[in-house]
């Protein structure tokens, strides 16, 4: 008997524990009471498809959400509890998002590449505490940034080198071609129709049409397919137009022959893969004073 006494207190221990990560019974006895239970349940609206959606919760866990919910909701202003659930907040954050942002702005597509988690950590832990780091905060931050782009163009090399040749190789070609033009910078044109107006300056605002196409003659963007001209400042393009912009007389019509580096570079943008050479066909109308 007293064997099956002891089985039956640990079962009830159990079930009441589990009662207490479980849903909570309601109890309307006055308004207060039913006006506390409407409100909770008024708040729950979208609630689950935000866990989904937002939070990466699988719904076949939602025992382990509501016992994760009462433990916050009872913590009261326990300021041990209110760090600690902070800190699974945040790093929840960091495993779900800010990891695999960062992988994908290095690494791209490529999922079989990561950071390191092991020495994120331990450059977020440092810089929190605020003390023991290999680096102040500011000097991380400039670093951050040099070695993402040197990781970065790194990998887009690897990636996409076969691109960086063939673009080698196109205008090493073009530089050839008769009736061929250098700019500065590696820039190729030559003169469709050769106007006579004023030669816009890098701020100048210019009215034109114009065809890009990859060296597969690939078109990639149109002002004629679209039916009507686009307006911009010649120096908030690429490197290539602007060298291009500022040396065409208005009327004019240019094909232009842009090296990588004076485009986009590693760069991926829409249709154009990294280091792509871009041929333009360009109309210079106006420029808009």
């Amino acid at each position: 008997m007293k064997k099956i006494s002891i089985i039956a207190a640990v079962v009830l221990a159990a079930i009441m524990a589990s009662c207490g990560n479980g849903t909570p019974k309601a109890n309307l006895k006055n308004d207060v009471d039913t006006l506390s239970y409407a409100i909770g349940m008024a708040q729950t609206q979208g609630l689950k498809e935000y866990l989904v959606q937002r939070e990466g919760v699988d719904t076949a866990y939602i025992n382990e959400f509501i016992k994760g919910l009462n433990e916050g909701a009872n913590a009261g202003d326990d300021k041990k509890k209110t760090a600690y659930y902070a800190g699974i907040r945040i790093g929840q954050q960091i495993s779900q998002q800010m990891i695999k942002g960062i992988n994908y702005e290095i690494f791209g597509e490529d999922s079989t590449q990561t950071i390191s988690l092991k020495n994120f950590m331990a450059g977020f832990v440092a810089g929190t505490i605020g003390k023991g780091g290999l680096m102040s905060v500011e000097e991380a931050g400039q670093t951050a940034q040099a070695k993402m782009q040197s990781v970065k163009a790194e990998q887009m090399e690897k990636m996409y080198g076969e691109n960086k040749k063939a673009c080698q190789e196109f205008m090493a070609k073009i530089a050839k071609k008769d009736g061929i033009q250098k700019l500065a910078n590696g820039v190729y044109y030559e003169v469709i129709t050769e106007g006579t107006g004023e030669i816009p300056a890098d701020t100048s605002r210019v009215k034109v049409n114009y065809e890009g196409k990859l060296i597969n003659d690939t078109i990639f963007d149109s002002s004629y397919q679209r039916g009507e001209p686009t307006t911009f400042r010649c120096n908030q393009v690429i490197p290539g137009w602007t060298e291009a912009l500022t040396h065409m007389p208005v009327g004019s019509t240019w094909m232009v022959y842009i090296p990588q580096e004076q485009a986009y570079a590693e760069r991926e943008a829409g249709k154009i893969k990294p280091f792509s050479c871009l041929i333009f066909k360009i109309e210079l109308i106006g420029i808009e004073k």
